[in-house]
């Protein structure tokens, strides 16, 4: 096993070396900006003088598909900027404008689908951290964080920004106002700062980028980024936000009479610093307005939901910790039960910045008692320094605090990371230990530890990770799908792009992919999961093909309940699937996604169907449905679970859109309805009409129907 290893190390670092390293600079690589006295416009016509005399950057250089030669259609740049704003213009030239594809217009539109222009601006300058803006014709907006040089990103980060779009017989032009209290920056007279921009013709499916176009990078690596200069004067941006909010409603249970809902609160937002943020909150809006998706559990472990409450979406960024799989950190925690209902907010504080070659990362959350539930203190700190050129070390602290009881979690990690390895190779390795304590348990404290190295570029891709938590280990404000166990995995693939098959874009073969789990106490089996690839494609059109053979085990120490009375009893099993997928072009205005994965299953076989549909009408409306069946059959007996989700999206402009989204599974034997509509009035300010709908018949035997019907508005004041 370990000369294997060894063999497959030593094959990737000589596959490595003998690729050919592409410069990623092209010069010019320094945009100037241009200081405006004059009010700018902000329509997409671009058309005030100040447009003209700035200084244009046009040479954008092909990634996809023909990586190194120039654009196939010319695009420019121009940035201005005054005491408060910064203004960025963009020429998308386009001789064939009735081509463009541009299907979405809502706020966190799916970009990789459309023609879009992206721009990646590291304010900080220090090569790790950035923003992300996105637009498409349509003039609609994608925004995100970007952390690490693009190993993490907080996509559901919405900054206070604006763009404005127009489509002529010459292509199509975007015009971008970016408030500087939107962004974190240094107190120098003179800023310096680095910014990128990427623009993607989707028809052709062609990728063009300013800097850093070698297939080993992506825009979100910062550190490629070219350098925006010429911003003076702005170091005294300071900024109090003040977002009060208020929900109004009711709700209606079978059987029940009709409640009402009524909740008000705010947050205050103080830019102590251009490069710190203190946030207060009072009676905390935790409302979501987008319901969670069912999933039917057919594992032995805990099922993961994403957060979707705005108050923790903003910075979690900077909570991040690199305990692979476990997660220290978790705030659905907070505010909900392990049942779901929700936790009334008292008040709480956060404080977010950087300071140099500092971050800094701190909240405190106090919850109301409820029930059985006693009044509870979280309070998370996390502090992260800078190191070399792209590296860090950082320490973490968690706690939950209630009456006469406590439960801590506490560790470090460390990241040494380089995008400039045999010249242009991306490669990263680093490692985290953390310790819990509880104060009523008999062993009070438990210990996690994660190590990983990883290599990913475009031909060769490797990575290596060990993760481990002991029985004891009890992270209570984080997430945990095992305890007591090891984790040893590894990925390595090798994808080429023949020219000998002029209709392939790139293949992909993946000889080595596994997860092997082991008793921490025992060091017995407890899962393995490992995947051969033998061939994946993806075609110039856009089409993409993929077939997988996986080979499994469990080790059930207990009888598992997988359904409704059927068991699986304890022992160890293998068994082997086998995985085909098919995908057309998601650039088109319908697409679809088949999957089918068939084979053994502990003692018996299973067979899982899934299927997703989109269609693009025009970009106001556009339909989605999946569904997915799995079909298990075992000794103990054979069972059916059906799983579908539909959507209809509408947008009327992009300040005005919603959707109309269903769920139903034949083993809650529940129909979920969400519908939602999001008008943005201003930029920072929100309004929300929310229905949630449910039919359920499985405990009457009759349909039983509950109603909820809300509105909420979040402004936004700037004093």
């Amino acid at each position: 096993m370990k000369i294997s290893i060894v063999a497959v190390i030593i094959t990737m670092v000589l596959f490595a070396m003998a690729e050919n390293g592409k410069a990623q600079t092209s010069l010019p690589d320094v945009i100037h900006a241009f200081r405006i006295h004059n009010k700018i416009n902000v329509d997409g016509n671009l058309s005030e003088p100040a447009w003209q005399k700035a200084v244009h950057i046009s040479n954008f250089t092909q990634r996809e598909l023909n990586e190194g030669k120039p654009a196939a259609e010319s695009t420019e740049v121009a940035i201005l900027y005054d005491l408060k704003n910064l203004y960025i213009g963009v020429w998308c030239f386009d001789p064939n404008p009735d081509k463009l594809v541009a299907e979405k217009m809502k706020r966190d539109f799916d970009f990789g689908t459309e023609d879009n222009f992206k721009i990646v601006i590291d304010s900080y300058h220090d090569k790790r951290n950035g923003y992300l803006l996105i637009t498409n014709p349509n003039g609609a907006r994608f925004d995100a964080l970007i952390q690490d040089n693009g190993q993490h990103m907080n996509t559901a980060w919405n900054g206070v920004w604006t763009v404005k779009t127009k489509v002529t017989n010459q292509g199509w032009f975007a015009e971008f106002q970016i408030p500087f209290s939107t962004l974190k920056f240094s107190t120098a007279k003179k800023q310096l700062w680095g910014i990128n921009f990427e623009r993607d013709i989707r028809r052709k499916r062609e990728q063009d980028l300013w800097q850093g176009w070698s297939r080993n990078s992506d825009l979100e690596q910062v550190a490629r980024a070219g350098t925006l200069a010429g911003i003076e004067g702005v170091n005294n941006v300071t900024l109090v936000e003040l977002k009060p909010y208020g929900i109004a409603g009711f709700e209606k249970e079978t059987g029940k009479k009709n409640a009402g809902l009524a909740h008000a609160g705010g947050d205050l937002n103080y830019l102590i610093t251009p490069t710190m943020k203190l946030n207060l909150t009072m009676n905390t809006d935790f409302a979501q307005v987008e319901s969670d998706r069912m999933k039917v559990n057919l594992t032995r472990f805990s099922l993961f939901f994403p957060e979707k409450r705005e108050f923790f979406l903003e910075g979690r960024n900077y909570f991040n910790f690199g305990l692979g799989d476990i997660r220290a950190f978790y705030t659905r925690r907070i505010g909900l039960s392990s049942k779901g209902s929700k936790i009334p907010i008292l008040a709480g504080v956060r404080l977010l910045g950087k300071t140099g070659n500092t971050t800094l990362g701190g909240m405190s959350i106090q919850t109301q008692k409820k029930d059985s539930i006693p009044t509870t203190n979280y309070t998370i700190l996390r502090w992260k320094q800078d190191m070399l050129k792209q590296s860090s070390i950082g320490i973490i602290g968690v706690g939950k605090i209630e009456p006469h009881r406590q439960n801590f979690v506490y560790g470090t990690d460390f990241l040494y990371s380089t995008s400039n390895l045999f010249d242009n190779k991306n490669f990263s390795v680093g490692g985290a230990v953390a310790q819990s304590y509880t104060s009523d348990k008999k062993k009070k404290t438990g210990l996690a530890q994660s190590m990983f190295i990883d290599y990913p570029n475009d031909l060769i891709n490797f990575s290596a990770e060990w993760d481990r938590s002991s029985a004891e280990f009890n992270p209570e404000t984080g997430f945990l799908r095992r305890r007591n166990y090891q984790m040893y995995s590894a990925y390595f693939s090798i994808s080429p792009r023949p020219k000998f098959l002029p209709w392939i874009q790139r293949l992909n073969f993946k000889p080595m992919d596994f997860n092997y789990y082991i008793d921490d106490q025992t060091k017995k089996l407890q899962s393995l999961w490992t995947e051969f690839r033998p061939l994946r494609f993806t075609t110039k059109s856009g089409d993409f093909f993929e077939s997988n053979i996986q080979r499994k085990a469990e080790n059930l120490v207990n009888d598992f309940e997988i359904h409704n009375g059927i068991n699986i009893p304890a022992g160890e099993y293998w068994f082997t699937d086998y995985e085909l997928q098919f995908a057309t072009f998601h650039g088109r205005p319908a697409y679809i996604f088949l999957f089918i994965n068939w084979g053994g299953f502990y003692n018996g076989t299973r067979k899982v169907w899934f299927e997703r549909a989109v269609w693009h009408i025009n970009k106001h409306i556009s339909v989605s449905s999946d569904f997915t069946q799995t079909i298990i059959s075992l000794p103990g007996g054979k069972f059916t679970v059906n799983e579908f989700g539909g959507r209809l999206a509408f947008a009327v402009n992009p300040d005005l859109f919603g959707s109309l989204f269903t769920q139903w599974n034949n083993d809650d034997k529940e129909v979920l309805l969400n519908f939602r509509v999001n008008w943005i009035p201003a930029p920072g300010t929100n309004f929300y009409f929310v229905v949630n709908q449910s039919f359920n018949d499985r405990i009457t035997g009759r349909p039983a129907m509950n109603t909820t019907i809300l509105t909420k508005l979040i402004w936004r004041f700037v004093l």
